[in-house]
C-alpha cells in the first residue's frame, strides 16, 4: 500500500487561534475536522506543496519564511497510510474562506478537543494543547 505524504498547516492568526476546517462527507474520514492541508506531489517540497495548498484551498498565501516544522506522523487508517508533514503557519495575506465549500473554524487551542479529528491528527493535538499551556 502507497503512503500519502501529506503538507498540514497549522495557521494561527494574530489573536492565537487556529483554523481548522470539515472534510466533506465523501472524502476518506469525511465529516471530521482537520488542519488544512494537502498531498505533496512528486518533484514538491513540502513547503512548496503546503503554499499551493493553503492557496487552492482558502484562498491564502503563506509567508514561506513564517512556516516551520511542528511533527510528523505516521498512520494506517487500514485502507490508507498517510505520513503527515505538520508545520506551523505563523503568517499569511489573505482572508482564509472554505474554497472547496468547506466550513472553517478559527477556534482556540484548548477548544480542539471539543471537533471530532480523524485519528492521526490526535498526536498534532496533545502537541498544539501542551505547547499552549506552557
Amino acid at each position: 500500500m502507497n503512503r500519502i505524504h501529506v503538507a498540514v498547516g497549522v495557521i494561527c492568526n494574530s489573536e492565537g487561534e487556529i483554523l481548522i476546517a470539515k472534510r466533506a462527507d465523501h472524502l476518506h474520514q469525511g465529516g471530521l475536522w482537520e488542519f488544512p492541508g494537502g498531498k505533496v506531489e512528486a518533484e514538491e517540497s513540502v513547503v512548496d506543496a503546503l503554499v499551493r495548498e493553503l492557496e487552492e484551498e482558502l484562498g491564502i498565501t503563506a509567508v514561506r519564511e513564517a512556516c516551520n516544522p511542528l511533527m510528523e506522523i505516521t498512520h494506517d487508517y487500514g485502507d490508507k497510510q498517510v505520513m503527515l508533514d505538520v508545520w506551523w503557519v505563523r503568517d499569511f495575506c489573505g482572508e482564509p474562506e472554505g474554497r472547496e465549500g468547506q466550513p472553517l473554524n478559527w477556534v482556540e487551542a484548548a477548544q480542539l478537543n471539543d471537533f471530532a479529528f480523524p485519528e492521526a491528527n490526535i498526536a498534532i493535538i496533545e502537541k498544539i494543547t501542551a505547547l499552549a499551556e506552557r
